[in-house]
């Protein structure tokens, strides 16, 4: 699983799908998800724990210190089969390495419910598969993968 984070410091990130917004969160984490083939349920727990615990929020003297849970932010979750891709040759993608898609969207709706059981926090999706426009102000920028 790969989860390629990006730190909404103090802005918004929102996914539209027939020009009509489907999530949106002001302060947070906008979480692009992709499941490879090896990839199951048993990782789910782990990549709950670090998006909620991960320390990438500035605290009072600017420091990286706080998490998604201390800001009281809000999470939004877009599924990203191409976090999957394989660039290392020729010139296009290759995909072999994606999971199924019926198989990767049950491991994308479990993590959705495990972040939404594990906390309080507002936990928006895009929606599985579609062809969504994805905007986010992403100060710094401050981006991190999250791999397990």
């Amino acid at each position: 699983m790969t989860c390629l984070i990006l730190q909404n410091e103090s802005h918004q990130a929102s996914v539209t799908v027939d020009q009509s917004i489907v999530g949106q969160i002001d302060r947070g984490l906008l979480v692009l998800f992709g499941v490879e083939k090896d990839d199951d349920a048993s990782q789910l727990d782990y990549h709950v724990g670090k998006l909620l615990k991960l320390r990438i929020f500035p605290d009072e003297q600017g420091k990286m210190n706080r998490s998604v849970q201390d800001i009281q932010g809000g999470i939004l979750v877009v599924s990203q089969f191409t976090l999957a891709g394989d660039c290392r040759k020729g010139n296009r993608p290759g995909f072999d390495n994606a999971k199924a898609p019926q198989e990767a969207e049950q491991l994308y709706l479990q993590l959705v419910e495990k972040l939404r059981q594990s906390s309080t926090l507002t936990v928006e999706t895009g929606v599985f598969g579609a062809d969504m426009q994805v905007s986010l102000v992403n100060d710094g920028p401050v981006t991190f993968i999250l791999e397990n």
